[in-house]
């Protein structure tokens, strides 16, 4: 990358403040661009969700990785329930979308707590794993909420081999004017297609393992016994380690690295498989040159700039976001190691700018929480508007789930040092409700910014993009209007 004219900025810049210049480009088409991220991970877009509680779980983690990008699944959730979780994530279908399922007995109340958990919209009514039914939200309207599914669903389905042609399946959802169809191998369910699902996977790549499973990535703190925690996520199956802190830059971070690298190491040599190793959060050269030198493959840069953060506000401490990425990324490569953008990102044009700026993947949070992927639960505000409630990672909130386990006292004192927002609604956007629409829009946004760059990868698109600096009025100049003058 470098700046307009060569003019180098006085002062740091977020990405509101920067745009980009278009170039000669010989890139003909926008699908032809190659979104594989040069981190090692082996994703195959850049995109990677934030190890939130309220965001990152299995249903979102698994959409992401059949979309191509990585989930990070967080700290705080117990070995026992990591390890039910990755064990899902890894046995669902790469391609296939996993189906909401439910008995002809279950109750039509069962049926509508569980809809909003996909994007789909529907459930398949099983006797044993042969579909006997669908059942919709429209099916639910109008009835006793203790009517039985068998009464209300639509008996009379359509399915599709496992083994058909993704034209073919896309034909008859299209001509039969059906929204989802069951996917079976023999007379089981495998799993359910829609046809955006059927025209999603002819644009995107999965993030697989080497077992051809869908990828998973999960968090450490710097706490406790992390080489155990470590070796623990592993055994069963982690694709990703990330050692995570608000400051990342303090002896205790560099301390920790270390035991996790040498699990990862031996785990390396009992497998064959090197496990990357982010970590993180920093703002700087130095930062990022201690953290690669303690052992991290990938810097997680970003301090303030997350939606549900306050550190700034309430510290002073932090950094605008593009060149944060931008100093980090510099270091980071000449030591041969690679850099997460996190956080700060609202509209497509960020995710490109922070990829301009030279970072690998960038990181997204808050704004995948108001989706039905993710792990929050749907609610509704009385309006008919549908929300899920997130919250930082140093809120009173997850600062309480963090420190369940110590005496009252603690617990107590911890709390007084409290940052970020406990609760916030981030309302379901109807025109993109679940995560794969915002995945389009953001992706679709990124393929065209590496057009007018003229690159076909992101190495290329690190080396070509042009990036100039704008006042106020130039970025409200380039947004579009929801209203007449």
């Amino acid at each position: 990358m470098r700046f307009l004219n060569d003019v180098q900025p006085a002062h740091d810049l977020t990405y509101n403040d920067t745009f980009m210049v278009p170039s000669r480009s010989a890139v003909l088409s926008r699908t032809a661009v190659d979104l594989r991220t040069p981190d090692s991970v082996g994703t195959t877009i850049p995109l990677v969700v934030s190890n939130m509680t309220a965001v990152a779980g299995k249903r979102m983690a698994e959409t992401i990785a059949r979309r191509g990008g990585i989930a990070i699944l967080p700290q705080d959730i117990s070995l026992t329930a990591l390890t039910d979780m990755i064990s899902r994530i890894k046995s669902a279908h790469p391609v296939f979308e996993t189906p909401i399922t439910v008995s002809p007995t279950d109750s039509v109340s069962s049926v509508l707590a569980l809809l909003g958990k996909r994007a789909h919209g529907a459930a398949v009514v099983l006797e044993g794993q042969r579909p006997v039914g669908i059942i919709a939200e429209k099916d639910c309207l109008n009835v006793d909420r203790f009517t039985p599914v068998a009464q209300v669903m639509t008996e009379d389905i359509v399915t599709v081999s496992h083994d058909a042609g993704m034209d073919s399946i896309f034909e008859t959802l299209t001509n039969m004017h059906l929204g989802l169809v069951p996917v079976l191998d023999g007379e089981n369910l495998v799993g359910v297609l829609t046809r955006k699902s059927v025209l999603r996977s002819s644009i995107y790549t999965p993030a697989l393992d080497p077992d051809g499973r869908l990828m998973v990535g999960a968090a450490v703190g710097i706490n406790g016994d992390v080489a155990a925690k470590t070796t623990a996520l592993l055994n069963i199956g982690v694709d990703v380690i990330v050692v995570d802190t608000a400051h990342g830059h303090q002896e205790k971070m560099l301390d920790a690295l270390p035991p996790v690298v040498a699990a990862r190491d031996d785990f390396a040599q009992r497998t064959g498989r090197r496990i990357p190793i982010a970590a993180g959060n920093v703002v700087s050269a130095a930062g990022t040159r201690d953290l690669v030198a303690a052992g991290a493959d990938i810097v997680k840069v970003g301090v303030g700039p997350g939606a549900m953060c306050t550190t700034r506000m309430m510290t002073g401490v932090g950094r605008p976001q593009f060149s944060a990425v931008l100093e980090c990324v510099q270091a980071a490569q000449e030591l041969g190691a690679s850099v997460w953008a996190d956080g700060g990102v609202k509209y497509p044009r960020d995710v490109a700018l922070a990829l301009a700026a030279g970072a690998a993947s960038v990181m997204i949070g808050s704004w995948f929480a108001g989706t039905y992927e993710s792990a929050g639960d749907l609610a509704s505000d009385g309006q008919g508007r549908l929300y899920k409630e997130s919250f930082g990672m140093a809120s009173a909130r997850a600062v309480q789930q963090r420190t369940r386990h110590q005496s009252a006292f603690e617990r107590a004192r911890a709390a007084l040092f409290e940052e970020g927002i406990s609760h916030s609604r981030m309302f379901l956007d109807p025109q993109r409700p679940g995560v794969e629409d915002l995945i389009d829009s953001i992706i679709s946004g990124v393929r065209s910014s590496f057009s007018y760059a003229g690159a076909n990868s992101i190495p290329e698109f690190h080396d070509r993009a042009i990036v100039g600096v704008q006042s106020a009025a130039g970025y409200e100049e380039g947004r579009a209007r929801e209203t007449s003058w």
